[in-house]
């Protein structure tokens, strides 16, 4: 049993503990917060004794050995530093960091910590039926394209239109549609299409400079895929992915993937199976399984997706001409 210490106590952070209890191979020992009270609520709720306000000695005295990273975007970096000085396996939430610069000096930290683990928390790409469709892409006669669809209208955006600027819609704190949803669908377009030869990303810009909706077109050698991101509408469209004949159907959204159908002239064969009430038990599974069996393959293969989605992600946002603080503090630390 792994013994998990947290950064963050948002609902996430709740689903995510609850998903990994429910597995049965973790044990929450430690929470970490900012403020007490906050800390001391999550804890009671988890009937765990050990909470923390200061991230040093949350790493220094903590009793865990691995932790769930789901501070603000921004701060992703900093705290998986600290978690990898302190020898602590890492789980940090979508999007693990802010640009390439961030994820290749983790990924040169890494190489000098060989027992360690780190792994970023996109939960769909561990579900069924997000498998599913990866094989169900592979089998098409001929892949034509696709069109990948997340759209959910935010609370968040009553303080952008209120004139505030709140974390998830923030430069500061690496925000906007892209990096929060659509980080699900560039993860879909990557692991069942691979990395695209050209893209763009036509962003809808908030005040607050970053994108509030925007279409990205990913270019591949012989066809284009499409995705439509936003947070501040909602859409109800299917995605659908074209074969020559066929065309695969994700129902509700790509990234919840309720439901998945192989559509052929009149006929329609279900390939998903219903979803785990908590979907983030999936990876919780995945995670503990390649640390406790020391599954380095898997390891590298998670690690290379995330590398690559962090690298599209970034040449999405820069080609929208969205730029974040960290890219900032990234020039200056490199002399630009």
């Amino acid at each position: 049993m792994l013994k998990l210490g947290i950064i963050g106590t948002n609902w996430i952070t709740e689903q995510f503990v609850e998903a990994a209890l429910a597995t049965g191979n973790y044990q929450l020992t430690t929470v970490y917060s900012r403020s007490q009270a906050k800390a001391q609520t999550f804890a009671d709720k988890f009937q765990v004794t050990e909470t923390f306000t200061d991230l040093d000695r949350f790493f220094a005295a903590g009793q865990f050995e691995v932790v769930y990273i789901a501070s603000p975007n921004s701060l992703h970096f900093e705290h998986a530093k600290l978690a990898i000085a302190a020898d602590k396996h890492v789980i940090v939430e979508k999007p693990a960091f802010s640009n390439p610069s961030e994820m290749a000096n983790i990924t040169a930290l890494l190489s000098n910590k060989p027992n360690l683990f780190l792994f970023e928390a996109a939960r769909h790409a561990h579900e069924p039926n997000f498998k599913a469709v990866q094989k169900a892409v592979g089998q098409l006669d001929r892949l034509q394209g696709a069109v990948l669809t997340y759209m959910k209208y935010s609370s968040r955006y009553d303080q952008v239109l209120a004139g505030k600027e709140p974390n998830v819609f923030s430069p500061r704190f690496s925000g906007g549609a892209l990096q929060d949803l659509g980080v699900y669908v560039v993860y879909d377009a990557v692991a069942w299409f691979g990395v695209p030869e050209a893209m763009h990303y036509y962003a809808s810009l908030l005040p607050t400079g970053v994108d509030g909706k925007g279409t990205a077109i990913l270019r591949y050698t012989d066809f284009d895929v499409t995705l439509i991101i936003g947070k501040n509408a909602t859409s109800n469209l299917p995605s659908e992915i074209y074969g020559l004949h066929e065309t695969l159907e994700l129902g509700d959204n790509a990234a919840d993937l309720q439901t998945v159908n192989l559509q052929r002239g009149t006929e329609t064969k279900l390939l998903s199976t219903p979803p785990a009430a908590n979907p983030m038990i999936h990876e919780a599974e995945d995670f503990h399984r390649m640390i406790t069996e020391n599954d380095r393959t898997a390891a590298t293969e998670n690690m290379q997706l995330s590398q690559q989605v962090n690298q599209v992600l970034y040449d999405l946002r820069r080609s929208a001409g969205i730029v974040f603080a960290a890219d900032i503090e990234e020039q200056k630390n490199n002399g630009q």
